[in-house]
């Protein structure tokens, strides 16, 4: 596979909690948007993206590997957060692709994404961790809503925060060219997910990430800003 990574502070925060892992040859790909305060979140999400690339490096795609990589990464923080007190509290998202030959596997907590362009449809491949998604899921708010919802960046799901943690596994058949895209909600909370079709499926991937971050920051820029774009290396994806 051939991606395109792209990270930003954005236009509010002063620090950069998001991890990004990007490794074309063993098309594997992560994001994690980490959360705690006294750079705590930067901690975990580094934390969780080391975790995944030690226990998957060298292996063949699998997704109960990913799973184990997810609980280690769980179990590290989460013994990382109560015996240093700068990082009491901390943890983080991540979701992460792994392609295999036929298909694409997804390991998934929080509310990062991942998101499937196929013939100029964008979508929302993972569900969210988070209390609007919840009340979204249930029918008691509508999309608008949940874009101003004021508990919408509360999670209900995440790595570090409790012992164990349950891990969402999907696998997706893939089909000539398609166009992944993982992000950090600091992208999906700036832009709808129309907003994101209408670059991606006019704009080649270098153009079309550029595009995505920009947009993203002249729409407010108010969390750190972490995408992946990821392809079939010589399809044509536009």
């Amino acid at each position: 596979m051939k991606s395109i990574v792209r990270t930003d502070v954005g236009r509010v925060r002063k620090q950069n909690e998001d991890s990004v892992y990007a490794a074309d040859a063993q098309r594997l790909f992560a994001v994690a948007d980490g959360m705690g305060g006294h750079r705590a979140g930067e901690v975990a999400s580094a934390m969780a993206v080391e975790a995944l690339h030690m226990r998957l490096q060298s292996r063949q795609p699998d997704l109960r590997l990913m799973r184990q990589a997810f609980e280690e990464a769980n179990g590290q923080i989460a013994a990382a957060s109560a015996g240093e007190e700068r990082l009491q509290g901390m943890g983080t998202t991540m979701t992460a692709l792994w392609q295999t030959e036929r298909s694409v596997l997804i390991a998934h907590v929080g509310d990062s994404r991942v998101y499937l362009l196929r013939k100029g449809n964008l979508r929302q491949v993972t569900d969210d961790h988070s209390v609007v998604a919840e009340l979204l899921r249930c029918g008691l708010i509508t999309p608008q809503e949940a874009r101003r919802h004021p508990y919408r960046n509360v999670i209900t799901r995440s790595l570090g925060s409790a012992p164990t943690v349950e891990v969402d596994l999907l696998e997706r058949e893939r089909e000539p060219g398609d166009l992944w895209l993982l992000c950090t909600d600091g992208l999906s909370n700036m832009l709808t997910d129309r907003e994101m079709e209408a670059l991606l499926g006019s704009l080649p991937p270098q153009k079309a990430a550029d595009a995505l971050m920009q947009k993203a920051l002249d729409a407010g820029g108010t969390d750190n800003i972490t995408f992946i774009l990821a392809w079939d290396e010589g399809e044509v994806v536009t």
